[in-house]
């Protein structure tokens, strides 16, 4: 079977870099959107450069510039977009939805990956304000792609392991985020993710964070003094906080108290990533940790 031609929009940023890596090492013929917007951020243009001599495809596009968004997206089959999720609202929420018309546009695409790779909005219906609109904005973009009758599929990665592990954080699924691209690539030419929901919950990485100490406290052999925090605690630590903070520690509190990133059987709409491909060896967090030490 020939492999999709993929495009990947937010290339150069944290997880997209490594959609691009993963791309190119999976055998498709992979282009990076280049915005006319990043200018002489140097940092960005090297990333670039560096795509480029490990065989990516660069296309000129902008936001601002409908018709180069359009004409960059009939040049492949799957599009994905990295935009960061940290700033995913207001400007990037525009972005995402520029895309969704251009891809509409196109009418080539046969499968659209949107900037997700976190918690499941769906299943967050009744998240905590202010960082309910994170996840309301997601549906936003959900909406439109449904809407427009665009092929799809959605990747909820839970938490990223560069983030959370290496300051002991109390999560419930963690992930190296090579992991994740590897998972997020191997699905866009697979029938049984068309449409769907892809959870990335390997069992082995379905961890509390008394075991993620317990991990850690082996590998540096002593042990770490403890101290606990009750919900209602956490929830009143929002007080003072910027905005961005009360977002975070309203996510934190979904996670941490309700569980909600394992609370939930994965139904006809949705797909486990590392029961779909059992050949990818993903990475344990006990190896994860040992890059601490």
């Amino acid at each position: 079977m020939s492999k999709s031609k993929v495009l990947i929009v937010g290339g150069t940023g944290y997880i997209g870099r490594r959609f691009v890596k993963a791309s190119l090492a999976q055998g498709h013929i992979t282009y990076v959107l280049q915005r006319r917007e990043i200018g002489l951020d140097i940092d960005k243009l090297q990333i670039l450069l560096s795509f480029k001599e490990q065989g990516a495809r660069l296309i000129e596009g902008s936001f601002s510039d409908h018709g180069s968004l359009v004409e960059a997206v009939k040049m492949v089959d799957v599009v994905i977009c990295a935009i960061s999720g940290v700033h995913f609202r207001s400007h990037n929420l525009l972005m995402q939805l520029k895309l969704v018309d251009a891809i509409k546009e196109a009418g080539n695409v046969k499968r659209f990956l949107p900037s997700e790779f976190g918690m499941d909005p769906s299943l967050m219906k009744n998240a905590l304000e202010p960082g309910r609109v994170t996840f309301d904005e997601k549906m936003t973009v959900r909406k439109a792609i449904e809407e427009s009758h665009i092929p799809f599929t959605y990747v909820s990665a839970n938490c990223f392991a560069g983030y959370f592990v290496g300051n002991l954080a109390q999560m419930a699924v963690y992930l190296d985020e090579d992991d994740v691209a590897t998972y997020t690539i191997k699905t866009i030419d697979d029938p049984r993710t068309l449409n769907k929901t892809i959870y990335l919950r390997p069992p082995d990485n379905i961890l509390s964070q008394m075991q993620i100490i317990d991990m850690w406290e082996q590998l540096i052999g002593k042990q770490l003094q403890k101290i606990s925090i009750s919900g209602p605690d956490l929830l009143s630590s929002m007080k003072g906080l910027d905005y961005a903070g009360q977002v975070g520690v309203g996510h934190f509190y979904h996670i941490f108290y309700e569980g909600c990133l394992t609370n939930f059987e994965i139904g006809e709409g949705g797909e486990e990533a590392s029961q779909l491909y059992p050949e990818v060896h993903y990475t344990r967090m006990k190896t994860y940790l040992k890059r601490y030490l």
